[in-house]
């Protein structure tokens, strides 16, 4: 995609969609090579649908590839030409280009995965760098692809190590150990704020498709109340957590949709202190209600969620809660979710895609998958009908509309509550050039390291 969470052309130079829109056909850009020297063609792309076919469902720590609902209804992926390859579905799929992109669409060499669809070597791909050495836990190695079919990278060997803990980061790119830090969370704002004192060092922000949460058993009481859900989102000072905990990097939220995406609707969020005690004194009376609020532990090595958390509680307090903070480990984290053994949760979601379908139907139907499992309890006859209606519109403006009468409706009852967009944000030391954040990662092929 690019910048502006619009599909782009690279492996594919061009496609275009038949009159009914259940057939896409692509032209693939010509004299690209995969890593292990194989030609990228047709007959490349189709040995990829049929891995994906082999391989699906298949679970990982990041997101769960399926190719049912990477590709829902595909029913043929045929070869054209050389360069031509035509995917047919059962039901229009007007929107295909956004939702490829995300790594359901990532192209290996056809001699890459064994009759199981399994890597049988490290991944070979297209890009302008090639994984040369692995080390789970510890580091990749990238070596610049000399016969990559665009612009060359500019660095020959960039290691890429592991550093999960947040200081210990910090304290390797001090001591220049490191040269930049990347990926989710790479530097936390009050870490990049003092890092700028020093002027040997830089940080680098762009839009980012992660948006935090406060997530709610609908489950059971008091949550279950849409009043609840209601008071507490409008007791949330967004622009102060952006201000003071992140240090302006984002924007506050006020659609459950990320403003990265095309389809988002700029929905302005409301903090009315005032009308949040009204609609808790309505619902709870007089009466005072403990709550468990968790916390991942993954999530304070990213950001600050020990002082987030802390704020929900006063807020929560201010509403007649008395919450207690569980940290709990990622795995025990999803199991209390997934129990309602909770009654908030703060934690982030990218988008699965470019299609925000995807993400509507997850949390906002009543069958979703995220609804069900994080015992969200959301139901709304109107929204799995416009989902169902979206699926069925081939104008993409008509489409929009839709979604944002979705976005209108999930802002209002608040199946999930948004608190703000993130975004990417990267640290580096100054002799590295060309180093910028973007909204998927990093510039990494423009950067180079200057002498002394």
């Amino acid at each position: 995609m690019d910048n502006h969470g619009q599909p782009a052309p690279c492996l594919a130079e061009a496609w275009e969609m038949s009159r009914d829109g259940r057939e896409w056909t692509f032209k693939l850009r010509q004299g690209v090579k995969f890593h292990d020297g194989v030609a990228f063609d047709a007959d490349a792309v189709i040995a990829n649908f049929n891995r994906y076919q082999k391989i699906s469902p298949r679970t990982s720590p990041f997101y769960s590839f399926n190719i049912k609902e990477a590709y829902p209804g595909l029913k043929q992926v045929v070869k054209i030409d050389t360069y031509t390859v035509r995917l047919t579905f059962e039901k229009p799929q007007p929107t295909l280009p956004f939702r490829m992109v995300n790594f359901y669409s990532a192209i290996f060499s056809p001699r890459n995965f064994n009759d199981n669809g399994d890597f049988n070597s490290l991944p070979m791909g297209t890009g302008p760098f090639k994984l040369v050495e692995h080390k789970k836990d510890q580091y990749a190695l990238l070596e610049a692809y000399e016969n990559y079919w665009g612009k060359a990278a500019k660095t020959k060997r960039i290691r890429v190590r592991v550093i999960p803990e947040p200081e210990t980061r910090l304290a390797a790119l001090r001591a220049e150990e490191i040269m930049g830090v990347m990926d989710l969370g790479a530097i936390q704002p009050a870490q990049a704020r003092d890092l700028l004192k020093d002027n040997r060092f830089a940080v680098s922000s762009a839009p980012s498709t992660i948006t935090h949460y406060i997530m709610t058993n609908g489950t059971k009481p008091p949550f279950n109340d849409v009043r609840m859900r209601k008071a507490l989102s409008l007791l949330v000072d967004r622009d102060f957590i952006v201000k003071e905990l992140y240090y302006g990097y984002g924007t506050p939220a006020g659609s459950m949709l990320s403003n990265a995406s095309p389809f988002h609707s700029d929905l302005k969020p409301e903090y009315n202190p005032e009308e949040a005690k009204r609609l808790a004194r309505e619902t709870l009376g007089n009466k005072k209600e403990k709550v468990v609020v968790i916390i991942p532990t993954y999530a304070l090595d990213r950001y600050p969620y020990k002082a987030q958390a802390e704020l929900v509680q006063s807020y929560l307090k201010q509403l007649g809660l008395d919450a207690e903070i569980r940290v709990l480990d990622g795995a025990a984290f999803n199991e209390a979710m997934k129990k309602g053994d909770y009654h908030i949760a703060l934690r982030i979601q990218g988008l699965p895609n470019g299609e925000p379908d995807t993400l509507f139907r997850w949390f906002a139907t009543s069958k979703g998958a995220s609804n069900v499992n994080y015992s969200l309890g959301y139901n709304n006859p109107e929204v799995d009908n416009l989902i169902a209606k979206a699926e069925q519109e081939l104008d993409i403006k008509r489409r929009k509309e839709i979604y944002n009468r979705i976005q209108e409706i999930t802002a209002r009852e608040l199946p999930i509550i948004p608190l703000f967009y993130d975004v990417n944000l990267i640290a580096y030391n100054k002799r590295l050039r060309g180093y910028e954040a973007a909204i998927y990662g990093t510039t990494l092929p423009e950067m180079e390291l200057a002498s002394r």
